[in-house]
């Protein structure tokens, strides 16, 4: 994403419509009775499949996302990247992986509940943050079938509301020194 400041999420279409009948639907009926928000809660900025469009977030919240999930929780005042980051990691990664290899796979679903259960509370903050709707569907639900989707979408959430405090994905940057070269004693001397 080259300028993350004119970030346009593209519109909702609720599921089962196509582009065209979302718009035939939003002009044949009353909007206040077609949609179900409750009264002042806002919509998200993006939807919870389009991780898509922010591809930074997306490669990070698939391939590291305790990290990404850090960042969302440190934003919302848990504490330091590094708590959140290990909390989940730990519920993440490494029971999963316990649960697999001692159950031979029978248990794995169990601490992906106990990461529903830790992530829905961030997910909770971030919508009373921002007076936000409970979609698509419950706090908890949503991370239990959809938890990477869900960091990816409470990112885009907090960088689109946040402005110029949002959590910053870029990696520090690390220039390497000048060539060195060595000269020998003898050579010094000539020169001199």
């Amino acid at each position: 994403m080259k300028n993350q400041e004119s970030y346009v999420p593209p519109s909702y279409v609720p599921l089962g419509q196509s582009d065209s009948e979302a718009d035939v639907v939003s002009q044949d009926i009353d909007p206040a009775l077609h949609n179900p928000i409750i009264e002042g809660s806002l919509q998200w900025s993006s939807g919870i499949c389009a991780c898509c469009d922010d591809m930074q977030s997306c490669c990070i919240g698939l391939f590291c996302p305790c990290f990404l999930f850090g960042k969302n929780a440190e934003f919302l005042g848990s504490g330091t990247l590094i708590g959140s980051c290990t909390t989940h990691f730990i519920l993440w990664g490494l029971a999963s992986t316990v649960c697999c290899l001692l159950t031979d796979g029978l248990l794995l679903g169990l601490p992906v509940c106990f990461v529903a259960c830790y992530a829905c509370g961030y997910r909770r903050a971030l919508r009373s943050k921002y007076n936000l709707q409970e979609a698509p569907c419950g706090d908890y639900v949503t991370h239990l079938f959809c938890h990477l989707c869900a960091n990816c979408q409470e990112y885009r959430e907090i960088r689109e509301r946040a402005g110029s405090s949002t959590p910053d994905l870029n990696l520090a940057v690390v220039t390497a020194p000048r060539v060195q070269t060595m000269v020998s004693v003898s050579e010094n001397n000539t020169n001199a």
